[in-house]
């Protein structure tokens, strides 16, 4: 008989079988740890993997080629200039960058009317809430994305017209307008000053992030700095870089050229904050590529836990079944027909709790998903998604089935260490 045969023989598979169901609770506390050690690799890894969804998913609507960039004050004296002196930018700032950068794709400056986080009264008629309103260039919706729901976007034109129109979220419409009624093409009132709404707009995010997109209002940058006398002044920018340069080779080029346009010292890490969404995604990645290690590695102790477990119980079994053994010896079964024996029942004892364990984390990770899925009150949540690839159950497994076949050497070489004659007067 092939070694193919034997190990599709059906009589052999009912053997394996029989040992195992001969003492129940042995087997399922014996294999209960590596079930164990492969469901907890999946529920961690795929709640990080869910932690990491969520964390991506709130800054969705950004490029991960951009930077965001706004003045402080500088913290060294040179050229003549003070420490402390405040710096300012205007729009010929914004075309210098635009006309001497080599990494730069887009350059979008931005001003919020209040200023950072501020908030206006907005009316139309009798209603009136209170918005964040920004001045944009239509270059930002490369840089954040966010859907139309009607009507358009803030062009070209809009800019070089100064024309007082508005892109409203969807909060803004739902507290200024009546339900069902359009509002492309209304009216509404920001500090005194009348803008037509020429569309309405919602969030890529979630959750607060999600909230204050839809109750903004979007307004031409000239327009914006026309009706509230900010002359040329840029409140911060917002950079789109080539996605083939690195973006810290990206910042570097934009702050030296800033700086050396503005008089500010080389050296000054206080003239300018900044923070890139590369920078945001790499940290994500790092994170949760530490934390997925961590699963490994500790799901790894929980799974080497339970094969030393299956491993004891083998030994203690091969030394119950010493006279079984012996008679097979002595009947003519070859060292490794009893090693192959051994071996094939840890390894269906390991393998079989084994898919067990992946089973349920799958079905469990599945299960939260489901869950969250159907609640609409989870979902603004940092936790999304959870998932776990079929790539990493099959390395789990894979990897559980090579500590299965390790740890049926011991017990296998001790089957066929004790000479038949004595084995077979063993009581």
């Amino acid at each position: 008989m092939s070694r193919i045969q034997q190990w599709f023989d059906q009589d052999r598979w009912l053997e394996l079988i029989q040992v195992l169901v001969q003492n129940p609770l042995r087997t399922f506390l014996s294999g209960l740890g590596v079930g164990w050690g492969l469901f907890m690799i999946i529920i961690t890894i795929g709640s990080a993997n869910g932690l990491e969804n969520g964390v991506t998913q709130d800054l969705g609507d950004s490029a991960r080629n951009s930077m965001f960039l706004w003045t402080q004050s500088t913290s060294k004296a040179y050229k003549g200039f003070k420490r402390g002196r405040s710096i300012d930018m205007n729009i010929d700032d914004v075309d210098y960058l635009r006309a001497n950068s080599q990494t730069l794709l887009a350059v979008a400056p931005q001003n919020q009317l209040g200023g950072w986080r501020g908030s206006n009264n907005v009316t139309r008629g009798i209603k009136t809430g209170a918005f964040s309103v920004f001045g944009e260039y239509p270059e930002q919706r490369l840089i954040e994305a966010k859907p139309l729901r009607a009507g358009r976007h803030i062009n070209a034109q809009d800019i070089a017209g100064k024309r007082k129109i508005a892109v409203i979220g969807d909060r803004v419409k739902e507290i200024l307008f009546a339900q069902g009624e359009d509002p492309i093409g209304a009216s509404i009132r920001v500090n005194g000053v009348n803008f037509t709404v020429v569309g309405v707009f919602g969030s890529l995010r979630s959750g607060e992030d999600a909230e204050e997109d839809v109750q903004s209002i979007l307004i031409p940058f000239s327009a914006f700095n026309q009706a509230f006398h900010m002359g040329d002044d840029v409140g911060w920018l917002c950079l789109l870089f080539n996605e083939e340069v690195h973006a810290d080779t990206a910042a570097a080029e934009v702050l030296s050229l800033l700086k050396g346009r503005l008089s500010i010292h080389p050296d000054d890490q206080r003239a300018f904050g900044y923070w890139t969404m590369a920078a945001e995604y790499e940290e994500i990645q790092s994170v949760f590529g530490a934390i997925r290690w961590v699963s490994f590695v500790f799901g790894g102790l929980a799974l080497l836990a339970g094969i030393i477990g299956i491993m004891n119980i083998m030994l203690i079994t091969v030394r119950e079944r010493t006279k079984e053994l012996g008679v097979r010896r002595a009947l003519g079964a070859s060292p490794g027909t009893i090693i192959r024996q051994i071996m094939a029942e840890t390894l269906l004892l390991t393998v079989l709790f084994g898919l067990i364990g992946a089973i349920l984390g799958v079905a469990t990770i599945e299960a939260i998903d489901g869950m969250l899925a159907s609640n609409p009150d989870m979902q603004g949540n940092s936790f999304r998604n959870p998932e776990v690839s079929l790539k990493i159950v099959a390395q789990s497994i894979l990897a559980m089935t090579i500590m299965g076949a390790f740890a049926g050497i011991l017990p296998a070489l001790r089957a066929v260490s004790v000479r038949p004659v004595e084995a077979i007067r063993t009581e």
